[in-house]
């Protein structure tokens, strides 16, 4: 049986470097399709590379987004010609002061809420509506948690195509209007996002026209979280940093991240130095953090509970492969609460001038634990992705936050608020 949601016959494309899918379990290779699950054993399919010659000059070259990296992505030759988001290039902040507090003597954080609609989100559709196009599709889909879904009607509204996007119902608000907006068709649904996502599985194969982003296309809609680890190591100077806290909701982007690391490596554009990554999970929804904190291999599924709604995947994709990546290089995976994760949010506001969703308060709060737990050193360069803007979950932090008074419009009243 071939898992298979392709609309054409076509078995040559132009998608740069990409040479063929490969099984992550089995190692079994196939032709580029719009597949993703392997044939043989049904494990997760990824995209093999030929990438040949590519230098650092070549990079530097390129245009200020994603596409600087084309040469790395599989993605057409032709990408910048067609009007897409032009995401990436965002800001790499020294946190000084937030290191402070933390206690990590060499932070950044990579800031990702300048990208069009607000997350990295942005960069993963951009390569999968690419890829899509060459592989003849013409509606954009997806199931989704908010950024996703964001992300994803905006490309297609850019791109003159139709779109697709399945929500569940409980979503935050913001992320609602965020998405309706662009007038994309919009479908609310009852459950969690698991039961969203085995709905747009099911629609895969029944809409043979529609590519789905992370279902029948997911092999080189993945891809595009490699472009935050390759900006993290251009903009520190083409070196990688020696830990990096990414929060987990599918995996992937932990994954991908780590797989970008390898990649600058083996292709000689940084030194070969050894590094860490480190995966933040909400308590509410926690399986990797608890198969880590337990020592298995075994990433049991969970009901989320948790305003973290973004990382809020109780059955994630890539768990046991970030699993193998964070114990391979000595990095550890751990949760904390929701009221931590409202600390975090402000902490990073208040701090370093950063408005993050509750993905990145979950961030911001796991690497507080980790260092007091030991598990991150706080001598070593570390980067901390913050991958949502806090205006899309504003409902976490509304009855945390707020004028100091209410006061006459009077310069007495001022003082008299303020003590002076």
């Amino acid at each position: 049986m071939t898992l298979t949601a392709q609309p054409t016959t076509t078995t040559s494309f132009d998608l740069g470097p990409a040479t063929a899918l490969a099984c992550r379990a089995c190692g079994h290779r196939m032709d580029l399709a719009a597949e993703f699950a392997c044939p043989q054993c049904f494990g997760p399919l990824e995209i093999a590379y030929d990438f040949g010659t590519v230098t650092r000059e070549d990079i530097e070259r390129g245009p200020r987004s994603i596409w600087r990296y084309r040469s790395l992505l599989p993605v057409p030759t032709t990408v910048e010609s067609h009007p897409n988001m032009d995401p990436g290039c965002t800001r790499l902040l020294r946190a000084d002061r937030l290191g402070a507090e933390l206690g990590i003597r060499n932070l950044w954080v990579k800031d990702d809420t300048g990208n069009p609609t607000h997350s990295f989100k942005d960069r993963v559709v951009a390569v999968a509506l690419a890829a899509a196009r060459e592989l003849g599709f013409t509606t954009l889909a997806c199931p989704s948690t908010g950024n996703l879904a964001n992300a994803t009607a905006a490309a297609a509204a850019r791109a003159g195509w139709d779109s697709v996007v399945l929500i569940p119902a409980s979503l935050e608000r913001a992320k609602i209007l965020m998405t309706a907006v662009y007038d994309t068709n919009l479908l609310a649904c009852e459950g969690t996002y698991d039961d969203v996502n085995r709905l747009a599985t099911e629609l895969a194969f029944d809409q043979e026209d529609w590519a789905f982003v992370n279902v029948n296309v997911r092999p080189y809609y993945a891809e595009g979280s490699k472009t935050l680890g390759y900006e993290v190591a251009e903009q520190l100077g083409w070196r990688i940093p020696a830990q990096t806290v990414i929060p987990i909701a599918s995996g992937s982007q932990l994954t991908k991240v780590d797989k970008a690391y390898g990649e600058l490596i083996s292709l000689g554009l940084v030194d070969d130095a050894e590094y860490k990554v480190f995966g933040a999970q909400a308590a509410g929804c926690s399986p990797v953090s608890t198969a880590f904190r337990e020592g298995t291999d075994v990433v049991r599924p969970q009901k989320p509970d948790t305003i973290a709604r973004s990382l809020a995947i109780g059955n994630p994709a890539d768990g046991p492969y970030v699993l193998d990546a964070v114990r391979r290089c000595g990095g550890s995976i751990s949760d904390v609460t929701d009221e931590e994760v409202r600390d975090g949010i402000r902490l990073l506001a208040r701090t370093e001038g950063v408005f993050a969703e509750t993905a990145g308060g979950v961030t911001v709060a796991n690497a507080r634990k980790m260092v007091e737990s030991g598990d991150l050193d706080p001598d070593a360069d570390t980067v901390l992705l913050i991958t949502g803007d806090g205006l899309k979950t504003l409902d976490a932090i509304e009855h945390q936050v707020g004028p100091k008074a209410t006061i006459p419009a009077t310069s007495k009243a001022v003082r008299e608020a303020l003590g002076l």
